[in-house]
């Protein structure tokens, strides 16, 4: 009985044949280049986000202004906007 068959030509080297491969492969993907694209939508929410951090940031200046003339004592109510916001609440229509 023969254990070691000279014979195979392909057994003496199994790995060579997926090592070639894999060189070859790694050819291949070597002259491709990468590319990353924004879609449209995502472009938009990048604008939106950029928008809404505008408008914080003019509310927070806002809030500063008014804390300050709080602060201050300088800060004086509208009555009669008050009094117009408050109306439609006290006669239940809640609008």
């Amino acid at each position: 009985m023969k254990i070691n068959d000279t014979q195979r030509v392909n057994a003496i080297n199994p790995y060579q044949r997926s090592a070639e491969a894999k060189s070859v492969t790694n050819d291949k993907k070597a002259g491709r280049k990468d590319e990353v694209s924004i879609s449209p939508e995502a472009m938009e929410m990048l604008q939106a986000n950029a928008a809404q951090a505008s408008a914080d940031a003019e509310r927070a200046q806002k809030i500063q202004s008014l804390k300050e003339q709080v602060a201050a004592g300088t800060y004086k109510v509208d009555a009669g906007a008050l009094a117009d916001k408050l109306l439609p609440f006290l006669k239940g229509t809640g609008n």
